[in-house]
Parts: structure tokens; sequence; C-alpha cells
């Protein structure tokens, strides 16, 4: 909650605005999954905007040594994961399903695995529902608007702007196996992606 408070007033140093909206689709009892589209760093903030108390993120293992955001998001709580490891990965994934029900708390995935300033979605990875299904908790989505109108580090383009931030009702495990999977991830796929265009204003 203290480094919330804090990096929240970062926003105003910045000129950024946020417009959120379907924050009860939070208000789900007991675990849940939460996936969102992954920018850039600005991400943060927006992140900061909605994060509800009871939930802690899943990141990879090299943001830990990137300086201050590293020391910030290790003192946020971060379960932090070696992506070069399969057998590790998997290891944590399975604590953190563990830890989902005994501390009844939610977990934030980025399910591209990595970060996409390109206007549209990359492919997402299959961990985060794997691990919905393991668990059988739902899965809420985020998305976040394009940030290319006001911020290209290509470029060096940042200006002030506004971003749009949705959450969206939650997508329902229970009774779903293994099997389901892929089509739980491309079903969450297709919705954000849909999201992300209509927030954007993209009639992609």
């Amino acid at each position: 909650r203290i480094i919330r408070t804090v990096v929240r007033t970062f926003k105003y140093f910045f000129g950024l605005r946020f417009e959120v909206e379907g924050l009860e689709h939070f208000k789900v009892e007991g675990p849940a999954i939460i996936v969102s589209n992954h920018q850039s760093t600005l991400d943060m903030m927006g992140l900061m905007e909605v994060l509800p108390d009871d939930c802690v993120q899943v990141g990879k293992k090299e943001l830990m040594y990137a300086g201050t955001v590293g020391l910030v998001i290790y003192l946020g709580g971060v379960i932090f994961i070696n992506r070069k490891s399969t057998t590790s990965a998997k290891m944590v994934m399975a604590e953190v399903a563990k830890t989902m029900a005994t501390d009844n708390v939610k977990v934030w995935v980025y399910p591209e695995g990595t970060r996409n300033c390109t206007g549209d979605l990359l492919p997402f990875k299959k961990g985060a529902f794997h691990l919905a299904v393991q668990a059988q908790v739902p899965v809420i989505p985020v998305v976040y608007s394009s940030f290319t109108t006001f911020y290209n580090p290509k470029t060096n383009l940042f200006t002030s702007g506004k971003i749009k931030v949705k959450v969206l009702p939650p997508i329902e495990t229970k009774g779903l196996t293994s099997d389901d999977v892929s089509d739980l991830t491309e079903r969450c796929f297709r919705t954000m992606r849909e999201t992300l265009f209509m927030l954007s204003g993209n009639p992609s």
C-alpha cells in the first residue's frame, strides 16, 4: 500500500491521466488469476491505479536486478520466475497455486511474457491459464489502452496522455481441465485484443 501510494504520485510528474472502468469485477470471493497486457514501465503506474489489496504479481527473475525498479517490485512482494528454467518455473507456479489457496490471494500475471509497445498483443503464454485451471479459480482480464500516441522509446516520444484501463468480467474455470487450457487462453486473448483496440480507438 505504501509503494502504491508513492508510485501513484508519479503520474502527475509525467502528465498522465487514468480513466478506470470495471473495478467491481475484482470483487470475486476467493483467489483469482488477473492477466493484463504489458507495454512498458508505465504499466507500473497504471497497475497502482487498480491493484487490489489482496494481490501479488508474478514477474521474470531478471527484473530483480533492474535497479530502483527491481527494488520496488521486490519490496512489493513480486513472485519471480526463472523463464530459462522450465523446471524452476513449474515449481514456482505450483507453489503459487498453494499460496493462492492458503492465503486467499489474487495473482497478477502478464501473459505476453515481455513488454510490447506495438499497439497490439503478442501471443499469450499458457502458464497463467494452466495455473487458473489447476487452482480452479477465475481469470480476470485487465486491458490498458495503447501508449503509442504519446510514448515510444524508439523515437524518444514521451508527452502527456490519457490511459484507459478496463477490468473485464471474470472468466470461470470451474470444471475445466488441462485439455481446456488452449481454448481458455485463446478466448482470453481474443477478448482482450478486441478491448485493446476499442479503448485505443483502433477499428482493427
